[in-house]
């Protein structure tokens, strides 16, 4: 046995890519290199133009962002658009996603570039079923109501 003191291995913060890119790369970069790293459906989008509505929200995000400390969160930038597209300087953005009843505050996350806001703000409540109830099928009408 010897007498080594056991070596603690450092934890290395994860890096998260998308499509082989870093953040700060993908914010660098331009409209249509960004575009084609996205899917299909989002580059067919894009490609036939950013409607004056999500120029609109990406602009209030940018000024929400604006100013800052760090660590800070910015203030919530509520939106209709369930089908606008996340991309990469909306990261760190709360965005308050429209359900059809209320807003769900969702917090833009560097795994969410190129999906949909809607994928994000549930429109039902997932249910979970229980135990069926009295009456409910023909055996329980023989059971005691205890």
């Amino acid at each position: 046995m010897t007498d080594k003191p056991a070596e603690k291995k450092l934890r290395t913060a994860k890096k998260f890519t998308y499509r082989g890119y870093g953040l700060e790369e993908l914010v660098g970069m331009k409209n249509e290199q960004l575009i084609e790293l996205f899917t299909t459906k989002q580059r067919r989008r894009f490609n036939r133009g950013m409607k004056h509505k999500f120029q609109r929200l990406v602009q209030k995000l940018r000024k929400a962002k604006k100013g800052l400390q760090p660590g800070e969160k910015p203030p919530v930038v509520k939106t209709h658009m369930r089908d606008a597209v996340f991309l990469p300087e909306m990261v760190g953005n709360v965005v308050g996603i429209y359900t059809g009843k209320e807003f769900a505050t969702v917090e833009v996350k560097f795994d969410m570039i190129g999906q949909y806001f809607g994928e994000f703000g549930l429109t039902y409540r997932p249910i979970s079923h229980g135990r069926p109830g009295v009456g409910a099928t023909k055996g329980s009408a023989h059971t005691s109501l205890k």
